[in-house]
């Protein structure tokens, strides 16, 4: 944590560079792994993984079974919570729904607006130290909302059971690869992983990179995610409990987060940050 007050001689641009840049050895890393998996299909999908994740894989596709299972591998309270934000989400997605429009320009002359979901999303959820929930919900409920026939997800094994049962609420089917090679698999097809309409999902930076590329191959994709970023403007009635907590909620994504107060009293700034010592201290991440 670094405090730094205003001045003339602060070179801004600097100070508030983003905290990674384009670096050509993963573009041309993700090349070759797609490429792979494009020629090779789930032969490349399982060196690739047991390179990467350390893992033998055999079968990618999480069974019904497993999946049915995974309710019982999690607490009561982080279900109801689950499906909390579930209801949630849908209520805000559902009110956005969009009807057809249909318009008689002249006699004789129709024209319409028809809107129609897509067949098959692709969702990516990230591995790493923490089961991102919220990336299930948020991606995958607004699916449902939109009737797209068939969600798949992929993720990076070994698959948490709370995201397990995150993926049973949205109705989606699991595949356990991740990185720049589930973005392959998606975009591509292999063996046992469809091919999907859109490729949905954060990342880090091979996957992000990932995704670039095969969006100029014409695979649909929603928007490359960087590294989390968060700026908190706060002056004098702020909660410094509040802040902190939001600092630290997109500070742990990643060693690559980045995030930043500016206040005009020094007051919540010396007192958020006492705030985010103690809260750092009953956090396991």
């Amino acid at each position: 944590m670094v405090t730094i007050t205003d001045k003339t001689n602060i070179n801004y641009s600097e100070l508030l560079k983003r905290p990674v840049e384009y670096n050509p050895e993963i573009r041309t890393t993700v090349q070759e792994i797609i490429e792979k998996v494009r020629v090779q299909g789930d032969s490349a999908l399982r060196l690739l993984t047991k390179k990467f994740d350390g893992i033998d894989i055999d079968r990618f596709e999480v069974d019904e079974q497993t999946i049915a299972s995974s309710r019982n591998q999690v607490g009561e309270n982080l279900k109801a919570a689950i499906e909390i934000a579930a209801r949630n989400i849908e209520r805000f997605h559902a009110a956005q729904k969009v009807s057809d429009v249909e318009v008689v320009t002249m006699p004789g002359v129709s024209c319409k607006l028809v809107y129609r979901p897509l067949e098959r999303v692709g969702l990516y959820v990230p591995g790493g130290t923490a089961p991102l929930i919220s990336t299930v919900l948020m991606l995958g409920v607004p699916a449902k909302v939109a009737r797209c026939n068939e969600l798949i997800v992929c993720t990076p094994p070994p698959v948490n059971p709370i995201i397990l049962y995150a993926c049973s609420i949205v109705g989606a089917k699991v595949f356990t690869v991740g990185g720049a090679q589930a973005i392959a698999a998606m975009a591509f097809g292999t063996e046992t992983i469809p091919r999907v309409d859109k490729i949905f999902g954060p990342g880090n930076s091979y996957v992000t990179e990932a995704k670039m590329q095969v969006s100029a191959m014409g695979i649909p994709i929603d928007i490359p995610a960087g590294p989390s970023e968060l700026l908190v403007i706060a002056d004098e009635s702020a909660i410094p409990q509040f802040v902190a907590a939001d600092l630290l909620s997109q500070a742990e994504h990643g060693a690559d987060s980045q995030v930043v107060l500016i206040s005009n009293c020094n007051s919540i700034i010396n007192e958020t940050l006492d705030e985010i010592n103690k809260q750092i201290k009953n956090l396991p991440r």
